[in-house]
């Protein structure tokens, strides 16, 4: 009970910060949509900002730290110098991405080309390439607070890492904000006029958004203890075995890269279709966040120290409580995404330049991705049991699998049915590769089990958000008039969710979905 505990309080730990993140990044986009909707200079923006996040998830949160977090932790675990080999990792990945950097901003031409083709030959193009030039360096900074975030969190300090990311949307928001007052005219958007002191602002915002976060980690670090100063790199054996780990899994990283580019190429031919997918991309990544990406984070090291200590029993444990806790927040959440997407897209972005077609655009892409989403989280809990191992070619050529079938599904929908596809192929290779992964998990024993608690407990969970659902398909209905009324659309949507999550509760908990005395345990610690 009591690992249980700790490593579900862990989860709402990284999970609320990821929630703050993920709030704050509703408004920036909101103000993003509101001021600039899908129009060149958002969608200039858009692209050029996702430049250095596709190879952040390629350095950092990808393959990097997929390799570093199970080998730092079996370090820790032993007292085997952990602080020289986290300094001669950070020094060997600074070297390389300030070289990649400065090539990145040479190149971009190529690079905008590469991600979005459909913008050559329009304004769009040039302002990508401008704007990405600028914002490129933003990896370097990410990406080394990235090794420092796995630092602290195979130390089992969680909350400055998931703190970090809040910088970057504040930073942003007072970005538009300042926007607003040197636009020409503020009331009226005009994207040719206004929409270059915002794409500016933003770019140099990131910047120093990445400046702050990788600043905030560091000091987190220097009072865990650990003296990552940085040195010249050093070609290191322990060095070799992480590039050897490492190496699958960015080929496995680059195939998810490139699963993303086929969905931004299949966008850009479609006028305002980036937007839009960013925007419902955005709608589900506030759970994938929250929830998917906190238990990955938290279960990663704990995985890796019981495989360590040969705790089988504590590894099916974690894997299970995990598991529990993810689909208990990620199948309502997939629901909701569902059954109520244009509701919610129109109280959130339908404002100034985001117009009702913008909305229908953006609640369709919003409920494909919703189909996608428990998949996209189970990932997030199964991953683990193979980088625990170290084992990182299986993932690879399971994302090659993916890839195929996001590709034949992305390039051969579009013609027929346009920008939609590349919603579709992203929500069928996610359910592919989760499918995947989990076959492959067969070898790994019983710690690669749900035990029969979990297995139980999904389905009551399953059961719980399918009443939700019928509540929230009912509700719309009833806060209809509330969304025709300026200014209480935003009143009426959070009171069909405050309607949707009492349902949920009352159900899971007349059923054992959850128990209420886990629940209370789990905040008693959190306080």
């Amino acid at each position: 009970m009591a690992r249980s505990i700790r490593l579900i309080s862990s989860a709402l730990t990284v999970g609320a910060w990821t929630l703050m993140s993920r709030v704050l990044g509703f408004v920036r986009d909101v103000l993003i949509a509101a001021w600039l909707g899908t129009g060149p200079v958002a969608e200039a923006f858009l692209i050029a900002f996702a430049l250095p996040n596709m190879f952040r998830r390629f350095f950092a949160e990808g393959a990097f730290n997929m390799a570093f977090i199970p080998l730092f932790s079996k370090k820790l675990e032993s007292g085997d110098n952990p602080e020289g080999f986290a300094r001669d990792a950070m020094s060997g990945l600074a070297a390389v991405l300030i070289v990649f950097t400065v090539f990145a901003i040479i190149f971009m031409p190529w690079l905008v080309l590469a991600m979005a083709s459909g913008f050559a030959g329009d304004e769009r193009f040039d302002m990508t390439v401008t704007l990405g030039r600028i914002v490129f360096p933003y990896i370097l900074f990410i990406s080394l607070a990235a090794l420092l975030s796995g630092v602290l969190n195979a130390s089992g300090r969680f909350v400055a890492a998931a703190a970090a990311p809040v910088l970057l949307n504040i930073i942003l928001i007072a970005a538009l904000v300042l926007g607003s007052f040197l636009a020409p005219n503020f009331t009226v958007i005009d994207a040719a006029a206004a929409g270059s002191e915002y794409g500016t602002l933003l770019a140099f915002g990131v910047i120093l958004a990445g400046i702050a976060q990788m600043s905030l980690v560091w000091l987190a670090v220097h009072r865990a203890g650990y003296d990552l100063r940085p040195k010249r790199p050093v070609w290191t054996p322990e060095l070799k075995r992480l590039a050897i780990i490492a190496a699958p899994a960015a080929l496995a990283g680059g195939v998810v890269q490139v699963n993303l580019l086929i969905g931004r190429q299949v966008a850009s031919f479609f006028d305002g279709a980036v937007a839009w997918l960013s925007y419902a991309d955005r709608l589900y990544q506030l759970p994938l966040g929250v929830v998917g990406i906190a238990i990955g984070i938290v279960l990663l090291p704990d995985l890796s120290r019981r495989l360590q200590a040969e705790d089988t029993d504590g590894g099916q444990h974690a894997l299970s409580r995990a598991a529990e806790m993810s689909m208990a927040l990620s199948i309502p959440a997939a629901v909701a995404l569902v059954i109520i997407p244009t509701p919610l897209v129109e109280a959130l972005f339908q404002r100034g330049a985001f117009g009702a077609d913008d909305t229908a655009a953006t609640a369709l892409a919003c409920a494909v991705y919703g189909l996608g989403l428990p998949a996209f989280i189970l990932q997030k809990v199964v991953q683990p049991l193979y980088f625990a191992r170290e084992d990182t070619r299986r993932p690879f050529y399971f994302a090659l699998v993916a890839l195929v079938v996001n590709a034949a599904v992305a390039i051969g929908l579009a013609p027929l049915i346009g920008f939609i596809a590349a919603a579709i192929a992203t929500t069928l290779a996610g359910w592919a590769m989760l499918a995947l992964l989990w076959t492959g998990t067969r070898s790994m024993g019983q710690a690669a089990r749900f035990d029969g608690r979990a297995k139980k407990r999904i389905w009551l969970i399953v059961f719980a958000s399918a009443l939700m659902g019928l509540a929230l398909w009912v509700g719309q209905f009833l806060i209809a008039p509330l969304m025709e009324m300026p200014g209480y659309k935003v009143l009426g949507i959070l009171l069909l969710c405050v309607f949707g999550a009492l349902v949920y509760a009352a159900a899971g908990l007349s059923i054992g979905a959850f128990r209420r005395d886990e629940l209370r345990a789990v905040f008693r610690r959190q306080r």
